[in-house]
């Protein structure tokens, strides 16, 4: 397998790699800069990489941490399928944060990343200080309709070669979730590819899509539903939603139309505030997609 562990991608991403032993596989994280502390969790198919610019940017006067869930990136990929659920990666993410100790936390989260955060911060309301939630979800069941088409080739039997033995998911996942796929440059592309050089590389790939709670018998729609349940001890957080409008994954009105009905159960909507000046609702434009695009 291609060794990235010191990669920077042409310069694009000049940070030391660090790791943890955590739940019995090598976790990857970046930690740069002091200060009040950012914890950054990516979702699917996407690693640390995608936050490269932000940690370029805040790390002049806040601690950024930027770990690569299990799987991903420049972290270790178990061969178990059975560990890539999302109990298990709820668990991985609280190991992080009691290990490094991180206290008053801004938690920045995207796409899976918010379930996986939101799972950690109603365990641990105390370290927690504020949300940013971009094109994400923690609700059970999927509140956003039927799956995409690229899911559900993934969550059928022949998705196993599409995303394996094809290499199909990651390129095709990035340019159908931006509005202006151009934006993601050849580079960027190489860099987003290089922790999946081989079928058993790409295990998370796999496994990230087909967890996604869509009926009750679907193994994380329990903790998919405590998750959501528990919503309301974090609903006091100061919280900044930023959403892409043009979300092929979670489409339509962005943040009001997927979010509205469970929101409104667990008081987050209700009692939302904004964590950074100036002080108004940041909103992506039409134009963009995902919130966090495959080119930024």
């Amino acid at each position: 397998m291609l060794d990235i562990r010191d990669g920077t991608f042409d310069g694009t991403f000049p940070f030391a790699p660090r790791y943890l032993m955590v739940n019995g596989f090598g976790m990857h994280f970046v930690d740069e800069g002091e200060g009040d502390p950012i914890l950054f969790v990516h979702g699917d198919p996407t690693w640390s990489y995608l936050w490269r610019r932000f940690i370029l940017a805040l790390s002049g006067r806040h601690r950024c941490v930027v770990p690569d869930q299990m799987g991903m990136g420049k972290s270790e990929v178990p061969q178990d399928a059975g560990r890539y659920r999302l109990v298990h990666h709820v668990a991985n993410l609280e190991s992080l944060l009691l290990r490094l100790d991180l206290r008053d936390v801004t938690l920045v989260l995207h796409d899976w990343g918010g379930p996986v955060g939101l799972g950690v911060a109603i365990r641990h309301r105390e370290r927690i200080r504020r949300l940013v939630r971009m094109n994400t979800w923690a609700f059970a069941p999927w509140p956003a309709g039927p799956l995409p088409r690229l899911l559900e080739i993934i969550r059928s039997p022949r998705g196993e070669h599409f995303v394996l033995k094809k290499n199909g998911y990651v390129e095709a996942a990035l340019r159908a979730g931006s509005a202006h796929p151009e934006s993601l440059t050849p580079a960027a592309l190489a860099a987003y590819l290089a922790p999946f050089p081989t079928p058993a590389s790409r295990l998370a790939l796999l496994c990230w899509s087909r967890d996604i709670p869509v009926a009750e018998n679907d193994p994380s729609f329990a903790e998919m539903q405590r998750i959501e349940r528990a919503l309301p001890a974090v609903a006091d957080l100061p919280t900044l939603i930023v959403w892409g409008m043009r979300d092929s994954v979670l489409p339509g009105g962005g943040a009001e139309a997927v979010a509205a009905r469970p929101a409104r159960r667990s008081g987050l909507r209700a009692r939302r505030r904004r964590p950074f000046p100036p002080r108004r609702r940041a909103r992506a434009s039409p134009a963009r997609g995902r919130g966090v695009s495959g080119g930024a």
